[in-house]
């Protein structure tokens, strides 16, 4: 055991001595001047060259100058992460000696980097965008190194050589203010515009081969046209992956059929594009030589981001506009009133023409959260729907008639409360504005609410809201009427009014039958009498009132209001009544 174990140590110190035999692959913690023995990875020279870029990993081109050449150009176009990218001048002090060049192993490259010389960086850059140095050569390089590098994840870019003074032509020019500005922003839509592409401005119209790209997203603004086409790989690849899993996760016991509906969701069509097949999937929405795009059917209350792209067709290259992003205008909300306690209101609506609506909001008071909605039409033919919802959640929806409607609200915090005027039915409309209406008004709604501390629900109504006269009872200045009430004790007010003698004539009564005219509209001068009544029976619920004080030989309109501490006070129909001559 003892012979084994040094022999063991024996031959780990001869291979930490003599050194490994295997050829040393690059790592984080090479020396920046090592260079691995590969072959060599050379630049061309005016070519589109694209590089694979591992996270973490320096990737080295390497190229060489003509001799005649005074200026060069390299551009460096990352797809969708930012890298670090630098040019350097490798210059040589003395030839690589004989004895090391060209073998097997080692690269001219090499054979260069392990002989005496100095190097010195020309450029630099960390970022997304596309970036170019443009300078004049190095007379004593004897060899140019492009380093790229990625930190946050694996990715690509794509490089260019151009050997001489100008721009290589081979990428489209931005101006010199690169901006998207936005014109207008709607509810659903977005108007762009940016300056012109100078490759475009300076061809004829004859010759198109630049195009203009503009794309729309929720996410964010893309750096580059490659960026954007793999964000959209990412998408397809995502629902690729979740159409996988569902086929693997389905039931066996389930039958072909069931099968067959996982294979029947359509494939993503790709759109119809005059571009080459490289830009085929991208969705511009907006596509040609205009610098202008109006960018329609968005979302209200959305923000969007807005990229622009310079197409070269011919040359399969873009370059990217400074993109911006906008947030589409809200829809328009209706306004909500909130009604008060017990509040009395008048709901017009002006237009006959078209459908209106309105939207109220109302909070009961104390913990039981319990409410009373009264609501009367006043519109004779108009037809009213009041729909009642809280949370989101539709309580109620029904027809308002002239005859009240009571709701009983239970059980939520708050409630919106919605009317809305659906139209006149056949035969009603007229002319003359309804007399009922204040102010000529088309259209009215009268509508009250309030919390019910003690009820347990919608208050009983009388059998008949008719008044009957008795002709035996009828004197000169007096006359007896009777009305029916409820078991609920209740108030109940007379109101008188005197008629002359061409309203007599003509009926007398028909002005004041519209069933919204209330207590309020009446002057305290005609209030005759207000009594108390309740009887548990509702057959035998009968009061009646000896109205006195009157002329001899008189029409007179009586009318009779029952008034509750909840809801719409209710109108009895109007009664006319004649007092006696003689006596």
């Amino acid at each position: 055991m003892a012979l084994m174990s040094l022999s063991w140590c024996l031959g780990a110190a001869l291979a930490l001595f003599c050194g490994s035999p295997w050829p040393r692959v690059h790592s984080a913690l090479a020396p920046e001047n090592e260079v691995p023995l590969r072959p060599t990875t050379w630049f061309p020279e005016g070519k589109i060259t694209s590089v694979t870029l591992p996270k973490g990993r320096t990737r080295r081109l390497y190229f060489t100058l003509k001799k005649k050449a005074p200026a060069m150009s390299v551009t460096v176009s990352p797809c969708d992460l930012p890298i670090e990218w630098s040019l350097a001048a490798r210059t040589l002090k003395d030839k690589p000696l004989k004895k090391l060049q060209w073998s097997t192993k080692k690269s001219m490259p090499e054979v260069w980097w392990r002989g005496p010389g100095t190097e010195e960086k020309m450029h630099s850059f960390t970022g997304s965008a596309v970036d170019t140095y443009s300078g004049p050569s190095n007379p004593h390089a004897s060899i140019y190194i492009l380093r790229l590098r990625s930190k946050q994840q694996n990715t690509r870019a794509t490089v260019y050589l151009h050997e001489g003074l100008g721009p290589g032509g081979v990428f489209p020019l931005l101006p010199a203010d690169p901006r998207v500005h936005t014109l207008g922003v709607g509810m659903t839509s977005v108007t762009l515009s940016w300056a012109p592409s100078t490759s475009i401005t300076s061809l004829p119209q004859t010759q198109k081969s630049y195009d203009y790209c503009v794309l729309v997203n929720a996410q964010q603004n893309y750096p580059s046209l490659c960026a954007a086409q793999e964000n959209l790989r990412k998408k397809k690849d995502q629902i690729q992956e979740k159409k996988e899993r569902r086929r693997v996760t389905a039931w066996p016991i389930l039958k072909e059929w069931w099968w067959q509906q996982w294979d029947s969701y359509p494939e993503p069509q790709r759109p119809p594009s005059s571009l080459t097949d490289e830009f085929a999937d991208l969705q511009c929405v907006c596509q040609g030589t205009e610098s202008v795009c109006t960018v329609s059917e968005l979302l209200p209350d959305t923000q969007y981001y807005f990229d622009v792209f310079v197409i070269d067709r011919l040359n399969g290259t873009s370059m990217a506009y400074k993109g911006t992003f906008a947030r589409t205008h809200e829809e328009a909300r209706p306004a909500i009133v909130t009604l008060r306690e017990g509040e009395l209101r008048w709901v017009t609506f002006h237009d006959r023409g078209s459908n209106s609506e309105q939207f109220f909001s109302f909070r009961p008071r104390g913990w039981q959260q319990s409410g009373l909605l009264t609501l009367q039409s006043c519109g004779g033919g108009e037809k009213v729907k009041v729909t009642v919802s809280s949370k989101g959640q539709v309580l109620t929806s029904q027809a308002v008639g002239g005859d009240l409607v009571h709701i009983w609200l239970q059980g939520s915090p708050s409630y919106l409360i919605h009317l809305e005027r659906e139209g006149t039915t056949a035969g009603q409309i007229s002319a003359a504005a309804d007399p009922a209406l204040p102010g000529g008004l088309m259209a009215s709604v009268k509508m009250q609410t309030s919390s019910a501390y003690h009820r347990r629900g919608v208050p009983s109504l009388p059998s008949t809201l008719q008044i009957k006269s008795f002709n035996r009872l009828r004197g000169c200045n007096s006359v007896t009427l009777a009305w029916m009430g409820t078991e609920e004790r209740s108030l109940y007010c007379v109101y008188r009014r005197k008629l002359g003698d061409r309203e007599a004539e003509a009926g007398g009564a028909s002005a004041l039958t519209a069933p919204c005219l209330g207590p309020e509209s009446r002057s305290d001068t005609e209030r005759v009498l207000c009594k108390y009544f309740q009887e548990l029976n509702p057959r035998r619920a009968v009061t009646t009132a000896v109205i006195g004080g009157l002329e001899p030989g008189m029409a007179y309109v009586f009318d009779v209001y029952l008034m509750r501490r909840w809801g719409i006070p209710i109108k009895y129909a109007s009664k006319m009544v004649k007092t006696r001559k003689e006596c």
